[in-house]
């Protein structure tokens, strides 16, 4: 009892507060504000529509031959008929990359597989094979989806890939 009583007064002497006078909350003081009226105009949104990024990146569109001037070609409808399935990055490009580890070791990496990942790497193998003379070396990682091919084949593997139908 004595130490609250003693808070109670070191606190009013911190503050040079007299007893029983304290600050009243600003709502006891004023009113509610007073905030300026708006009219919500929905002919000039279509500018701040511009302003926004897109939300998805949209379909490419239906050509009339394929390849297009620039190189692409989109993926065959009904897809192919494989146990495995190599989805397209969100460009809509082929997602075969190439990769540098450790400085000087490089790699060939088919990401975005999904299905039967070992079935697509005998299939790489197999069309490696003839290219290099000897068995390709390759890892597979199931968790992430990622094929990677020891050396630089990644045009190979997109021509590849694109043929298959993917």
């Amino acid at each position: 009892m004595a130490t609250a009583l003693f808070r109670a007064v070191l606190r009013r002497w911190r503050t040079g507060g007299q007893p029983g006078c304290g600050l009243r909350p600003l709502s006891q003081v004023q009113g509610p504000p007073d905030y300026p009226s708006f009219v919500e105009s929905v002919d000039e949104y279509r500018f701040v529509e511009r302003l926004l990024p897109p939300t998805g990146i949209p379909e490419p569109p239906k050509h009339k031959r394929s390849p297009t001037p620039s190189g692409w070609q989109p993926p065959h409808d009904p897809p192919p008929n494989l146990p495995y399935f190599v989805r397209r990055s969100r460009m809509h490009n082929i997602p075969v990359y190439r990769d540098i580890t450790h400085g000087n070791r490089h790699m060939t990496v088919i990401r975005k597989v999904e299905g039967d990942i070992w079935a697509l790497q005998k299939d790489v193998e197999d069309f490696l094979s003839p290219l290099l003379g000897k068995t390709p070396i390759t890892q597979v990682n199931e968790v992430t989806g990622t094929l990677r091919v020891k050396g630089y084949f990644d045009q190979q593997l997109k021509a590849w890939l694109l043929e298959k139908g993917f």
